[in-house]
């Protein structure tokens, strides 16, 4: 899909506009736009609005064809709601402009039309955050998850031109947002494809060789993108007994991924992102339930999403350093498998009692969390579809985000937060403290990897937390954001565009 953004003012005439689709706004108490009022030259918007054939709420849609007087086939009306008084602002609140930005979308995705001018951006309260909404939204109805199948779904509609028209003032900064939602539309797309592969195809060897495409690709003059997989000796050779312990069962090998993208200055301390790559998940021999093991497969949601992040942030050249470490593997039963009541030495030295061998994810991050050391990093920030505890406590609205309590990791989480709030993939920050952590003691080795159904999310986290005493660190739980179930089964993409965001608001300052 092809976006571009066009300058428009009041002596830009819309009506003699040659597109298949031109998209503008109307209220609920009949109003129309300026936009939509341009086109009503011989009534026929006001008489659809008069005719109740649109009421004008946020997201309501009437496709008008062969408007007398405008170029385009296709005029569509969409709703902005209440239309603003003269004391207001006039500006649409984001979550209301994504409401509206995905109605429209939806729509334009059941048309025959090739190309579509669109006028809504500039009724949103954020420029940036309207153009990020419709391109988002656009892309999202334009995703196919069915190239696997033996005849994969043909479709004959939906536009593949976008032109966004923008106030003339605003044209620059607004090429800058499109460019930025874009990237991060890819990066988003690139998650989801990896999400949705099976665990048959996606193998910790196919993360690997991801992470390596994206390096490949995306290696510039301005930033040195690389690539290291680690394979079970070397993890052996950094005493990963915590990480390895949950591959002994599998036949797949592991791989220890590391792709280092130095787009910022030599000695400046990168952020890190840590993601959980278990592309199964069985549960070991705390074998899971069968119905629904097949979601497993997107337990490496976490590895999925650090990958589009920095495939998106690669293709904006990012000035900043990031570095992204995935550890990777399957957790499978078989005779060498680890057995519950195993103890384990992880890289940091502390031991560990398996008491449940499907509490896996916290085995494979730990070690994750401790090679991150070595890069002195200015922040951490592991992302794992951890516990369903956190499902219990969240739903599926939110990703859990868990850190320490002080002015460091405060300041921390209001950036992750801020930047969830900002593009609408949200989280909500969950308690941290030693209260938690009695939770986690053994009689025999340093610490137990569970620690009992009560507050299970956040046990996890404490648990996870003893291996980041070096760094400012925060952990998201995307459990119950990182797919759906169901009949719209499938990866989200979530929290790239959180993460994404993140990190280029840490590039601006």
């Amino acid at each position: 899909m092809d976006f571009s953004t066009k300058p428009f003012d009041a002596k830009s005439n819309l009506a003699s506009s040659k597109t298949a689709c031109v998209v503008v706004g109307v209220y609920e108490n009949k109003k129309l736009t300026a936009e939509a009022e341009s086109l009503n030259k011989q009534g026929a918007l006001s008489n659809a609005l008069k005719s109740g054939d649109i009421t004008g709420k946020a997201g309501s849609i009437l496709v008008l064809r062969d408007v007398a007087g405008v170029a385009a086939e296709r005029v569509v009306l969409v709703g902005l709601g209440v239309a603003p008084s003269a004391k207001s602002s006039g500006s649409i609140p984001n979550t209301t402009f994504t409401k509206i930005a995905q109605a429209t979308a939806s729509c334009l995705a059941g048309l025959c039309a090739t190309d579509a001018m669109i006028t809504l951006a500039v009724y949103g309260a954020d420029l940036n955050a309207a153009i990020r909404s419709l391109v988002l939204a656009m892309r999202a109805t334009a995703y196919r998850c069915d190239g696997l199948k033996s005849k994969p779904e043909t479709t004959t509609t939906g536009v593949s031109k976008v032109t966004l028209l923008v106030q003339a003032d605003h044209s620059a900064r607004a090429r800058t947002f499109l460019r930025n939602s874009v990237a991060l539309a890819n990066g988003i797309d690139l998650t989801r494809q990896l999400a949705d592969l099976p665990g048959n195809i996606c193998t910790p060897t196919y993360l690997a060789n991801a992470a390596k495409k994206i390096a490949s690709q995306f290696k510039s003059a301005t930033n040195k993108l690389t690539a290291e997989i680690l394979d079970k000796k070397q993890c052996q050779a950094l005493k990963m007994g915590s990480f390895l312990s949950v591959t002994n069962g599998s036949d797949e090998p592991p791989k220890f991924i590391v792709l280092k993208y130095l787009g910022g200055k030599p000695k400046e301390a990168p952020v890190v992102l840590v993601g959980k790559g278990i592309t199964f998940d069985s549960g070991g021999i705390s074998l899971k339930a069968g119905l629904g093991m097949d979601e497993m497969k997107y337990d490496m949601g976490g590895a999925a999403s650090v990958l589009g992040t920095m495939r998106a942030i690669s293709e904006l050249n990012l000035k900043l350093n990031v570095i992204a470490i995935i550890p990777s593997c399957e957790n499978m039963p078989n005779g060498r498998a680890t057995k519950p009541g195993d103890i384990v030495t992880s890289m940091s030295g502390q031991t560990i009692e398996i008491l449940n061998t499907d509490a896996e994810g916290r085995l494979i991050l730990c070690d994750a969390l401790t090679y991150a050391e070595r890069f002195k990093p200015a922040a951490v920030v592991d992302v794992a579809t951890l516990t369903g505890a956190c499902i219990t406590s969240l739903g599926h609205h939110n990703s859990g985000l868990f850190t320490r309590h002080d002015e460091a990791h405060d300041a921390l989480a209001e950036e992750l937060l801020s930047a969830g709030t900002d593009t609408g993939d949200t989280a909500w920050r969950m308690p941290l403290g030693e209260a938690y952590n009695e939770q986690l003691k053994s009689n025999f080795a340093d610490m137990a990897n569970i620690g009992g159904s009560a507050a299970g999310s956040i046990t996890a986290a404490c648990f996870l937390e003893r291996y980041t005493k070096q760094y400012t660190w925060a952990h998201l739980d995307i459990a119950g954001t990182a797919w759906k179930s169901g009949a719209a089964k499938g990866a989200t993409g979530r929290p790239v565009a959180l993460l994404t965001t993140f990190l280029i608001n840490r590039a601006a300052v």
